[in-house]
């Protein structure tokens, strides 16, 4: 089994008390109308997977193919699409509208996003480097790089060798990170730990890879009761109330006779 993730908005950090009093730092994502905007089948496309769109959009900021498609589909224009490979028994109907509810409380989650970007840094602050001695004998290059290349063989630079460059604005992902709680109601998660990415971007959150899971909702919570679900509860309590006796009241609180 493999269920879909969810394209959720990071919000912001705060912190949290469980039962004992104990305060966590928690990340607070924002789920908002993640929808399902597609399937794609083995038959059809040769994977499974579906795909989620978040944060409606404006026509004209939707390229034309991806505003066709979701006129045909009867569906809105999303800023953020992503597909997740999922099993046969996890697709979720076109249309569906996710929640908080997807992930339960307590379970680990994987949560990737696109780190804040730093800019060109040098290879101290990059890489983590020590730097030169602090004393006699080393002369302005308290922070330099040092030696790079080699002697006549291989006469270049090596590839992968750690210099200054751009630093952050990479996808980094985190994994086993713990679902401390969530609100369904504004349909938030509050997952414990820092997750990649400034406030307001886009993360991905996935069942953690590294990880059993037990009693999750397949494929999905479902927030939105059925029409023909609705119509059996309305039925049921008619048949209850017509059903329950009528109970008669003492006459002599009538101050009459009952008929």
């Amino acid at each position: 089994m493999k269920r879909s993730g969810l394209i959720t908005k990071k919000i912001g950090m705060t912190r949290l008390f469980d039962d004992n009093g104990v305060a966590h730092a928690v990340t607070v994502l924002s789920v908002g109308d993640c929808t399902v905007t597609g399937n794609r089948t083995m038959d059809k496309h040769g994977y499974v997977a579906v795909q989620l769109g978040f944060a409606e959009a404006k026509d004209k900021h939707v390229a034309k193919p991806q505003l066709v498609a979701a006129q045909k589909m009867g569906l809105k224009n999303y800023r953020k699409v992503a597909e997740f490979r999922v099993s046969d028994d996890c697709l979720i109907p076109v249309g569906t509208s996710l929640s908080a509810g997807h992930f339960v409380i307590g379970q680990f989650v994987d949560a990737q996003g696109t780190s804040k970007g730093k800019g060109f840094q040098g290879a101290m602050k990059r890489h983590n480097f020590g730097g030169k001695e602090a004393t006699h004998g080393v002369l302005k290059a308290h922070r330099s790089l040092g030696g790079t290349g080699m002697r006549e063989w291989p006469g270049r630079v090596l590839k992968g060798k750690k210099m200054a460059g751009q630093m952050g604005n990479e996808i980094v992902t985190v994994q086993n990170l713990k679902v401390f709680g969530n609100d369904l109601n504004e349909n938030l998660i509050f997952v414990e730990g820092a997750i990649p990415g400034a406030n307001g971007s886009f993360v991905m959150l996935f069942d953690a890879a590294k990880k059993e899971h037990k009693d999750l909702p397949v494929p999905t919570k479902s927030t939105v009761v059925s029409r023909q679900s609705s119509e059996k509860l309305v039925e049921t309590v008619v048949e209850e109330i017509v059903a329950e006796p009528v109970k008669e009241v003492a006459v002599e609180e009538l101050g009459g006779e009952v008929k």
